[in-house]
C-alpha cells in the first residue's frame, strides 16, 4: 500500500502541508497509522506535483525514501501553492521500485495517484488493458498496476468524460475484472479532488477556502470525516459531496 494527499484552496507551503504537520505525509512513509495488512513503510519512492500558476502542474520524483532526500525541506519551504498531490510509495512484490512507477501520473492538467493494488496483475485486467491504444501501453510509466489505471482513466478524461464518472467507471470496472482489488485512487487539476474509498481508508477535511483528501488525518482537528467505503468524494474549496459507488 501507499499514502497520499491532495490540497485544494488557498495557497500554502508545501512543507505546511507534507512536512510539518505531526502526522504529515513525510511521518506517513515511515510510521503509517493505518496500512491494513499492506505492508509496514512506505520507503520505495515519492512523488509531488503542484500547480505554479500554468494549467499544467510541476511534478517532482524520487525513488528513495521521502526521509532521505535532504534537498526537499528546502523545496518544501520555498514552494507555495493552491494545489497539490503528493504519494509516498510501498511497492507491491514483484512491481519494479524505479521512480516512473511513483506517483503522481500525470497528462496535461491532471495529477493521479492509486494507494492499493489490482489482484491477479496482470493476467485480470488484460482484457482492460486491450482495449488501449498499443502505443499508450509502450509508452507507459512502469510496468505497474497504478499506471495502467491511469492509462484507463486517462483515457476516459480525454473522451470527454466528467472526472468523478470517469474515475467511479475505472474502479467499477476494475473491481469486476480483480476482485478483492484495492483501488484507493486520487485525481486533481488544481482546483477539484476526486478521490474513491475501496477497501481502504481515506478522508477528508474542509474549510472555508480550503479542502484536503487524504488516506490518513495528519493532525488532530476534529473536522476530518472519513469516506465510507465504496464511496467517491468530490472536494473544492467551498464544496464537499460524497455519493456511493457500489456495494463492498
Amino acid at each position: 500500500m501507499c499514502r497520499h494527499l491532495a490540497y485544494v484552496g488557498e495557497p500554502v507551503r508545501l512543507a505546511d502541508l507534507l512536512l510539518t504537520p505531526p502526522h504529515s505525509l513525510l511521518r506517513q512513509s515511515w510510521a503509517p497509522r493505518d496500512m491494513r495488512g499492506g505492508g509496514t513503510v512506505n520507503a520505495d519512492g515519492y512523488g509531488i506535483g503542484w500547480y505554479a500558476g500554468d494549467p499544467e502542474p510541476v511534478r517532482l520524483r524520487r525513488v528513495g525514501p521521502m526521509w532521505t532526500d535532504a534537498a526537499l525541506p528546502g523545496l518544501a519551504g520555498s514552494v507555495t501553492t493552491g494545489g497539490v498531490l503528493a504519494a509516498v510509495r510501498s511497492a507491491t512484490v514483484g512491481m519494479p521500485v524505479v521512480e516512473t512507477a511513483c506517483a503522481p501520473f500525470t497528462a496535461g492538467p491532471w495529477l493521479f495517484s492509486h494507494n492499493g493494488l489490482v489482484r491477479g496483475w496482470p493476467s485480470s485486467v488484460a482484457g482492460l488493458a486491450g482495449r488501449l491504444p498499443v502505443t499508450d501501453l509502450l509508452l507507459m510509466d512502469a510496468p505497474t498496476d497504478a499506471a495502467l489505471l491511469w492509462l484507463l482513466l486517462r483515457a476516459r478524461l480525454t473522451a470527454g468524460e466528467e472526472p468523478a464518472g470517469a474515475v467511479a467507471s475505472v474502479v467499477t470496472e476494475v473491481a469486476a475484472a480483480a476482485p478483492d482489488s484495492r483501488l484507493n485512487l486520487l485525481l486533481t487539476n488544481g482546483s477539484t479532488i476526486v478521490g474513491t474509498a475501496w477497501t481502504h481508508a481515506l478522508w477528508v477535511r474542509a474549510r472555508p477556502g480550503a479542502a484536503v483528501v487524504a488516506s490518513e488525518p495528519y493532525d488532530e482537528d476534529p473536522s476530518w470525516r472519513e469516506v465510507p467505503d465504496g464511496h467517491l468524494v468530490t472536494a473544492t474549496p467551498s464544496s464537499v459531496d460524497i455519493i456511493e459507488v457500489g456495494a463492498r
